[in-house]
């Protein structure tokens, strides 16, 4: 059994991965296990750049093989943005209240009700051998004024999906089925089944 830390504080994020990855050999592991970690730089100018970032600050803190991810929201009408600073689009430690008050203030600033827009993730595990595996997917839909829902987290209340609901109207198994990071999962966990598989020779 292969032990993995999940880089990351975020539970809902926590979840989504423990569900992705039932019937590996893998134990995953929260940052939380390692007490008061400080944060990981986010310097980069890509989602991918921030995951790998992310993943080999905490393995070289934890000397265990590390899994983060980068994901977040980019919306057409204002030019991509919020991109790789969706976590703190309002400030530096800005809660999901406070990010979704900043998007739509800038979509009203923008003079638009609601536009295209995407979540995008990237997956990055860095082993202690120096072995990386990354994995992305992108789920696109709308953001619009109104938010619908109580499940999720981040901008779900604000992002419809193709079919007129919220993500955070979604099951956690149509999240899973449909979602940025539940592609980039499902990437991931057959990525892993394979580098499991090789260690093993």
């Amino acid at each position: 059994m292969k032990k993995i830390v999940v880089a990351t504080k975020n539970p809902g994020k926590i979840r989504e991965m423990m569900h992705a990855f039932e019937g590996l050999a893998v134990e995953l592991v929260p940052l939380s296990a390692f007490g008061d970690m400080p944060d990981a730089p986010e310097n980069g100018m890509t989602f991918s750049d921030n995951a790998h970032s992310k993943a080999a600050f905490y393995m070289r803190r934890t000397h265990m093989a590390c899994l983060a991810d980068d994901s977040g929201l980019e919306v057409d009408a204002l030019n991509g943005a919020p991109g790789v600073y969706s976590a703190r689009f309002a400030g530096g430690h800005a809660d999901d209240a406070a990010n979704n008050e900043k998007l739509l203030a800038e979509l009203a600033r923008a003079g638009v009700a609601s536009s295209r827009a995407a979540y995008r993730c990237v997956l990055t595990m860095v082993d202690t051998n120096g072995n990386t595996l990354m994995a992305a997917g992108s789920c696109p839909g709308e953001v619009r004024l109104e938010s619908r829902g109580n499940g999720g987290f981040g901008y779900d209340p604000y992002f419809y999906i193709d079919d007129h609901r919220t993500m955070a109207e979604l099951s956690l198994e149509e999240k899973d089925r449909l979602s940025h990071r539940g592609q980039a999962l499902r990437k991931m966990a057959e990525q892993l089944a394979g580098y499991l598989k090789r260690s093993l020779k």
